[in-house]
C-alpha cells in the first residue's frame, strides 16, 4: 500500500511544481472530560501517507535537493505509550511510511524554514491549528521580508484543497477495491436489518444489528451514525434518535453505511415493515424508485449532477402533480421551487474517503463539473409527506392518506468507461424483492 500513498504523493507534488505543502493531522476529539472518540485522521492527511497518529504534520517539498516528503511525529515515549497505545516514532516514520526525512514535531518550527525557503508558494490550509497557522505564517512573513535579498522564497500562501481534492475525486484501483468492500458489507448488513424488522422490534434494536454485522465482517465500524426511521420519523432527513417502536403498516427507512480503511459506503432503503406496503405507500415508493433508477442512467461521462438531480426533480414533481398533491404546470412547479415542500435536498455527493466526500460540483456559476471514469457518486432522491406538512402557497390540501410517508432509495454509483456500476446492487430495492 505505500506504493499507493507515494503515487498519490507524487501526483500532488507535480501539480504543485516548485511549491511546499504543509498538511497537519486531525486533533483529538473529546468525548467527555478526559474521555476521547476514537481516533480519526484528516482525510488529506490520511490520502497522502496512510499514518494514523494525531500530533503530525508532513511537508512536501518537491524542489528540495534531497527530502521531498517530510514527516514531523510524536515521540516514542514508553510511560504513555502504556496508557495509549504504540506510536510509530521518527524512525519508523522513514523506514515504514517512506518518509525522506523524519523529525520530532516539537522541531517543526526549526525545521521548516529549510523547506519553505525555495519553494515559490506556500500550500497550506487555514484551519482548525491556531499554533501552527501562526507558525506557517510567520516563517511566511519573514521569508517575504528577505525576498528583495535573495530572489527566492514564497510569495504566496494558496489552499491546497484546490489542488489535492481533484486527485481525490478521481478514484485508484485500491481505493475501489476498498469501497467495493464497504459497499459488500453494507448490503449483507441492509439485507439482514430487512429479515430482521418486524411490529414491535424498536429502531435501536435494528441499528444494533447492522452495526454489529458492520464489524463482524471487518469494518472499521459505521461511515455515519445510523439513521434507522420507522413511520413519520422518515420525514426527517438526519433522524438518529432511532428510539421508536415499529409498528404493523408503517414503512421503515435505513440509512447506514460503513467504513473500510477509510473508504465508506452509503446506502438507503425503504421497506414495508409488515412485507407489504400500502396502495398510498407503494405509489409513492414506485415514484421515487422511477425517480432513482432514470437518474442512475444520467451517471456517466460527460454528464453532470446537475443531470441526475433534475432527472429526479422533472419525475417526482410529474408524479406529484399526476397524484393532486401538486397542480400546475410542472416546468414552473419547479423553477419556484414547490417541490420541495416534499423533496427538498439534493440527489447525490460524491462518495470516498469522507461520506460527503471532496470535490467541487460546478466551476464557477455556469459550468458544471463533467462525470470522469472513477468518480463515484450517491444517487438518492426522496418524497417526505411529514404529519403536519402544510401546502405550499397556492397549492392543493394534503389529505391524510398520505401523511407519514417518507420514502428514500440511496445507491453508490462508480462511473466507468462506458457507462455506471451500481457498487450497491446486492441491495434489493424493486418492490417484488422486498414485499413477502
Amino acid at each position: 500500500m505505500q506504493a499507493e500513498y507515494r503515487h498519490r504523493r507524487e501526483q500532488f507534488m507535480s501539480k504543485i511544481g516548485n511549491g511546499t505543502a504543509i498538511v497537519s493531522s486531525a486533533p483529538m476529539a473529546v468525548m467527555h472530560n478526559d474521555v476521547e472518540y476514537v481516533y480519526r485522521q484528516d482525510s488529506d492527511f490520511y490520502y497522502l501517507t496512510g499514518f494514523n497518529e494525531p500530533n503530525a504534520v508532513i511537508v512536501l517539498a518537491p524542489h528540495h535537493d534531497e527530502h521531498k516528503f517530510i514527516l514531523f511525529v510524536q515521540p516514542k515515549e514508553r510511560e504513555k505509550e502504556i496508557w495509549t497505545g504504540y506510536r510509530v516514532g521518527v524512525d519508523a516514520a522513514k523506514a515504514e511510511y517512506g518518509a525522506d526525512e523524519a523529525y520530532l514535531i516539537s522541531e517543526l518550527d526549526e525545521k521548516l524554514p529549510q523547506y519553505l525557503e525555495k519553494g515559490d508558494k506556500i500550500y497550506y490550509h487555514m484551519g482548525r491549528d491556531e499554533q501552527l497557522n501562526n507558525k506557517v505564517i510567520k516563517h511566511w512573513q519573514r521569508l517575504l521580508r528577505s525576498y528583495g535579498k535573495r530572489g527566492t522564497g514564497p510569495i504566496a500562501i494558496e489552499d491546497p484543497f484546490l489542488t489535492l481534492h481533484p486527485l481525490r475525486m478521481i478514484k485508484s484501483p485500491a481505493e475501489l477495491d476498498l469501497m467495493r468492500e464497504a459497499a459488500r458489507i453494507a448490503a449483507i448488513a441492509h439485507n439482514h436489518a430487512r429479515k430482521f424488522a418486524k411490529p414491535g422490534v424498536k429502531e435501536y434494536e435494528i441499528e444494533a444489528e447492522i452495526e454489529y454485522i458492520f464489524r463482524k465482517h471487518g469494518a472499521m465500524g459505521v461511515a455515519y451514525p445510523s439513521i434507522v426511521a420507522t413511520g413519520s420519523n422518515a420525514c426527517v432527513l438526519h433522524y438518529i434518535e432511532n428510539n421508536s417502536e415499529l409498528k404493523d403498516g408503517d414503512l421503515l427507512l435505513i440509512d447506514a453505511g460503513c467504513s473500510v480503511g477509510y473508504y465508506n459506503s452509503d446506502v438507503t432503503r425503504t421497506f414495508p415493515v409488515n412485507g407489504k406496503f400500502t396502495t398510498e405507500q407503494k405509489i409513492i415508493y414506485e415514484l421515487v424508485l422511477d425517480a432513482q433508477m432514470a437518474s442512475i442512467e444520467q451517471v456517466k461521462p460527460g454528464t453532470t449532477w446537475k443531470d441526475f438531480h433534475h432527472t429526479s426533480v422533472q419525475i417526482i414533481t410529474e408524479g406529484l402533480v399526476n397524484l393532486e398533491l401538486l397542480t400546475g404546470d410542472v416546468d414552473t412547479l419547479i423553477e419556484e421551487g414547490k417541490y420541495k415542500n416534499f423533496y427538498m435536498h439534493g440527489t447525490g455527493h460524491w462518495l470516498g474517503l469522507d461520506v460527503h466526500d471532496a470535490g467541487i460540483y460546478m466551476h464557477g456559476a455556469e459550468t458544471w463539473y463533467q462525470f470522469q471514469p472513477g468518480n463515484i457518486i450517491t444517487v438518492e432522491p426522496g418524497i417526505y409527506i411529514s404529519p403536519d406538512i402544510e401546502a405550499a402557497e397556492g397549492q392543493p390540501s394534503i389529505d391524510d392518506c398520505w401523511r407519514g410517508i417518507g420514502v428514500r432509495i440511496e445507491d453508490d454509483v462508480l462511473v466507468t468507461a462506458t457507462g455506471n456500476e451500481v457498487l450497491t446492487a446486492a441491495v434489493p430495492k424493486f418492490v417484488e424483492d422486498i414485499e413477502f
